[in-house]
């Protein structure tokens, strides 16, 4: 729980719901249960996050840069290299390490076909402990293709840490099937308790939200 100013006063917000207003103010983040949106899986989503969005906006930047350092440092302590998911995590990860003073790399989705063929690029020795930084967890595959590939050339992944993350249970399962942690600043439980509360959204929209939720690929509005 932190504390901040709204102009009028003060104001008493969880950090999880305070980047989930800064992510609607700036249209990161969208709901629109009339005219649902198409992921490149198929799936019809009442939502839509893209936090590319925060690179353009300063302040919000300097808040996830701080925010991603500070869990880093909270969670994993004895971090020796970030690494960053190609390519919307690259941004955010080399922001966070550069406030830590620590090694940056990222990681491709697959292995380049030209040149030395590398899906990690960077520097990365065997056996040193690696954080991921990735900007979005929806299924979870992508991002844990991610800690395969830094697993494979030796790295010890000591968890992962994002800016959001939809909460689906198909993700739940993988991370603890691969044994990775996860951490995110803000995530969808918070997104619907505050769009609820600024009356964004009525009782009835928020139940099918949750119900998109928990299973989003057999939702149909």
């Amino acid at each position: 729980m932190k504390v901040y100013l709204n102009g009028v006063g003060l104001v008493f917000m969880s950090t999880s719901k305070h980047f989930a207003e800064k992510l609607l103010q700036i249209k990161a983040l969208q709901i629109n249960l009339q005219k649902p949106y198409t992921w490149a899986s198929g799936w019809n989503s009442p939502v839509y996050c893209d936090n590319r969005k925060v690179l353009s906006y300063p302040y919000v930047r300097d808040f996830v840069k701080s925010e991603l350092a500070n869990m880093v440092l909270e969670h994993y302590p004895d971090a020796e290299v970030i690494a960053g998911v190609a390519t919307a995590g690259i941004a955010i990860g080399v922001m966070a390490a550069d406030l830590l003073k620590l090694p940056f790399i990222y990681v491709r989705s697959k292995p380049k076909e030209h040149g030395m063929g590398n899906q990690v690029e960077g520097v990365l020795e065997a056996g040193q402990k690696v954080v991921v930084i990735e900007d979005l967890i929806s299924t979870g595959k992508s991002s844990l293709q991610v800690v395969d590939a830094l697993r494979a050339q030796g790295a010890l992944v000591m968890g992962m840490c994002g800016l959001f993350t939809y909460g689906f249970p198909v993700a739940d399962e993988a991370f603890a099937s691969a044994g990775v942690q996860l951490h995110t600043i803000s995530n969808y439980k918070a997104l619907m308790e505050l769009a609820e509360e600024k009356k964004i959204v009525t009782q009835e929209q928020a139940i099918k939200l949750e119900q998109w939720r928990v299973s989003p690929a057999d939702w149909k509005g």
